[in-house]
């Protein structure tokens, strides 16, 4: 087991926040483009549209930003050791057809880090939006339904989201610290700590890499050189026992997962935002939990509510202990995560 012993106090530091703090200060973590940066991103995204080049193919020195480039810098910086997140606002999303918006996003991306793969076919680019999916089939991806999520973590260091379209009603994303958690849990409940510091079966959902497991048996609280890192999704962790060689959840096991479900959804610790269209969100995957509330979409399909999904292997990261390579294949730094695929290059879908 390559937990080490977890440390006898309290965790501290800047992701060691509450719901309560941010809420009350958003100059914490929203900011805003100038229209000077703007132009940058535009003209960045036209030159590499104009090259011909695949969007997999997209990197910093293809697409260039003298001017914005610190300041993501800067912003992977505040994800991998600040709050571990941030909200970019003010891109004109409604003039771009989806083709520009993906270069932008996936430019602002190349900035912070490596573009993972979604799934099989080899998308840099998840499209977040409801397809009318049953979010009961233990197939279903819960992003492809309207229906309340559950606090999570994604298989990548980094995930972005980019809001091309809102809801009629709902679906504020929610955040909440994995440290603030484990906080609570070591002052009040340190035997059910305990437990969620030993290896859990979580479902992949038939996305599965080659010679895996229908499963992978990850802890949720993870101590490794110095730093927490999380790793949950309850519906998968809960799915994942209608296969018989997974480790069973004992009684004490759902208690511990309750208790950290209940502990996650206090509003004193977590926080939510509504996204407008345009904004993007990046969140750092190994020290929050992100959600999203239920939602009522349009009756137009082409009005509903759709998200850019995507996800990032940050240069200059931590390090992840060796059962990490269940999840994301390797855990090389700068290299790791996704959906791992077989000689398929990276590419975007319209309209996925």
């Amino acid at each position: 087991m390559e937990n080490f012993q977890l440390p006898d106090s309290a965790l501290k530091g800047p992701s060691a926040w509450l719901g309560e703090e941010m809420a009350r200060h958003p100059e914490r973590w929203l900011t805003h483009l100038a229209k000077a940066e703007i132009i940058e991103l535009e003209n960045a995204a036209s030159k590499f549209i104009k090259s011909g080049k695949n969007i997999g193919e997209l990197n910093r020195q293809n697409f260039n930003l003298a001017t914005l480039g610190p300041r993501f810098a800067e912003l992977r910086e505040s994800l991998i050791n600040g709050i571990g997140f941030e909200v970019i606002r003010g891109l004109p999303i409604k003039g771009y057809d989806q083709k520009m918006a993906a270069t932008i996003f996936c430019g602002i991306g190349a900035h912070l880090g490596k573009a993972r793969s979604q799934n099989a076919q080899g998308d840099v680019l998840g499209h977040v939006r409801n397809i009318g999916a049953d979010a009961e089939d233990t197939h279903t991806r819960i992003y492809q339904t309207a229906a309340r999520q559950t606090f999570h973590t994604d298989s990548a260091d980094c995930v972005g989201l980019l809001c091309l379209k809102k809801a009629k009603l709902g679906g504020k994303s929610l955040l909440v610290s994995v440290t603030s958690i484990y906080n609570k849990m070591r002052a009040s409940r340190p035997d059910l700590l305990a437990l969620l510091c030993e290896p859990i079966a979580t479902d992949r959902r038939g996305e599965i890499p080659e010679g895996a497991k229908e499963y992978f048996e990850i802890p949720v609280f993870n101590w490794y050189q110095g730093k927490l890192t999380g790793m949950y999704q309850r519906q998968y962790i809960d799915s994942a026992q209608r296969f018989p060689d997974a480790k069973r959840l004992t009684a004490a096991h759902i208690e511990a997962l309750d208790y950290f479900d209940q502990l996650a959804n206090d509003p004193k610790l977590n926080f939510g935002m509504q996204l407008q269209e345009g904004d993007m969100q990046f969140v750092y995957n190994h020290a929050l939990l992100h959600d999203r509330e239920g939602f009522t979409d349009w009756p137009d399909a082409k009005n509903r509510r759709h998200l850019f999904r995507l996800w990032l292997s940050l240069e200059g990261d931590r390090a992840l202990p060796e059962c990490f390579k269940q999840r994301y294949g390797s855990i090389k730094i700068g290299d790791r995560g996704g959906i791992i695929t077989k000689d398929t290059p990276l590419s975007f879908t319209v309209n996925g």
